[in-house]
Parts: structure tokens; sequence; C-alpha cells
């Protein structure tokens, strides 16, 4: 189709005017950083009221302490996941273990001073272990795996030694390292900032799916993540990518991430140990008040604040 001259000069027009008003707006929104940055008021978005520059208690609060020698301190939040699926674990191989798991909110109470004793980053989960003395204190989510792992061995969530053991290691670590792309990074920008900015959206995605692509390659030809055996590699990884591929984490970001398409070994890991593992189901209703009656895998379960017995399940 040719253009009129009237025709040719309007077009231009707008596209002259798209360019100033986009150039415009990207000088306005400019951040200039300062020489020296200062602590002024929240920076918007979810959880920006509780977030500070400083560490160490906020309020004196002690914890609770149950009758079991293993005290969890966490919420229903996938690094939280991570340790009641390896408590869940160890109760269906080992029958005279038990454990109490209190729930501590991230919505302040991470700063009472209880919580600040055991974990000084005032980041859920931290577990307390009383069978010592004196007590441990374990946190950071790869440690208290590690710390079950080694402690129940009869749990058989890590072999003793060998290229398996080492291998799960590495993931547990590759998962800790990789981790705070999706949530600190992909999840807040998609899901919990105040606006929607195309720039972080878009550097956060393409880490996101470049994780995803390692994940599928590792899975297209192992069926669980260090193996042929279900480790505490699966425990650390489920609940965060997992949870993505089955579109529980970030409400559509499965779609945005063309999970079901790009990632299908992915996918079929993460519907495995979701219905074959009854303890990774109860691990995942522990510390969180949402059960999930529409969910035929999740009917029967109830969703536990907090969770003191084996028969909590059945009440």
């Amino acid at each position: 189709m040719q253009l009129t001259g009237s025709h040719a000069a309007a077009l231009a027009a707008g596209l002259a005017l798209g360019t100033a008003a986009s150039l415009l707006a990207r000088r306005l929104f400019r951040y200039t950083p300062p020489r020296v940055w200062q602590f002024n008021a929240p920076s918007g978005g979810a959880f920006a009221s509780i977030n500070r520059p400083t560490a160490g208690a906020r309020q004196a609060k002690k914890l609770p302490v149950g009758k079991h020698p293993i005290q969890l301190y966490s919420e229903g939040t996938p690094n939280g996941v991570k340790v009641t699926i390896a408590l869940e674990e160890i109760c269906d191989k080992v029958p005279d273990f038990d454990y109490d798991a209190w729930r501590q909110g991230i919505g302040g109470a991470q700063f009472d001073s209880g919580f600040v004793e055991i974990n000084p980053n005032s980041k859920i989960p931290a577990m307390v272990d009383h069978s010592t003395d004196p007590p441990t204190r374990v946190f950071e989510s790869g440690a208290i795996l590690l710390y079950l792992a080694e402690k129940f061995p009869e749990a058989g969530l890590l072999p003793k030694s060998g290229p398996v053991r080492q291998e799960a290691i590495n993931w547990v670590f590759w998962q800790m390292g990789s981790g705070p792309y999706i949530g600190g990074g992909f999840g807040h920008f998609f899901s919990y900032a105040p606006e929607k900015m195309e720039y972080p959206i878009n550097r956060f995605t393409m880490e996101t799916k470049r994780q995803l692509d390692v994940l599928e390659k590792q899975l297209a030809t192992h069926e669980y993540i260090a193996g042929d055996v279900f480790t505490i590699a699966d425990i650390a990884i489920w609940p965060w990518y997992g949870a993505l591929a089955l579109d529980r984490l970030y409400p559509g970001s499965t779609e945005f991430l063309d999970v079901e398409k790009s990632y299908p070994s992915l996918v079929r890991w993460a519907k495995m140990l979701d219905e074959t593992r009854p303890a990774v189901r109860r691990g995942r209703m522990v510390n969180r008040s949402n059960p999930e009656p529409s969910n035929k895998l999740y009917a029967s379960l109830p969703a536990l604040k907090e969770r003191h017995a084996r028969s909590d399940w059945s009440n």
C-alpha cells in the first residue's frame, strides 16, 4: 500500500512523538545513585514496612519449646517446606522420631530476640537440637538438611559415602546459591514489586529460565536430581522449582515461563514427588493455614499451623 503525503507525514509525526515520549520517560525515571546510600523510607512493595538495613532483635520475646529434641521455628514458604519435608521423611523411616514445628511468621516475628539468638540472620527456617549438651542451633535450610541427613542416616536421605553423596551435596549447594534469583529476583519483580518494570523482569526471567533448563537437562537423564535415589537434593529443590513447575509459586508465572512445553522432565519429576511421596505432601502442609480440599492429593490432609505430634495429621 502506498501512503499519501499527508498519511506519511502523520505516521512520521506519530513515530517521532512515541520516541520522544519514551526518551522523556527514561529521563524522568532515571535513577542516579548518591555517593553514600542512606535509608530514608521504605522502598515499597511487599514486606517493605519491615525491611531495614540493620540486623538484630527488635523486640524481646522468648521462643516456645516443645517436648521433642528437635524444635523447628519456621513458616510454610519454600525454604521452610524443605525442612518439614525432611522431618516427615525421617518420621516415615524412624519409628520413634518426632518433632515440634512452631510457626515463626515473617511479618516481623523473625526479629524476636529468641529467634535472633538461634539465627542472627533473622530468616526462617531455624532449628534447635536439644539432644546435645549444650543444645545445637542450626540455621540456613541447606545446613539443616545436611544436619538432619547425617544425624538420622537410617532415613536414607544422603548416602554415607560415594559419588551419589557428593552429587546430592553439589545440588543442595546449587539450590542455595541459585534460589535467591528466583525468589528475590524473578518472584519479587513479577509478583511483589509496587509496579511492573521491564528491565528487572526480563533480567531475572532470563536467569530463571536458564536455571530451569539446568534442571531440565539433569532430569532428562536421571529419575531424581542426584541420580536414581531420592536425596536431600530433591528436598532442597522441589519446594522452589517443583512449586514453580506445578504453578504454585507465583500466579501466572508457569505460563509466562512456558514451563509445561519447555521443561517436561522437570514437570515429570515435580509431579512424581507430589504424587508418590506422602512425606512430601505432609511437609508441604506444615506451618500454614490453608488446606487444599479441592486437590485430591491433599484433600485428606489438614493444614497445620503448628505441628507437635504424628497424631496431628489425624486430628
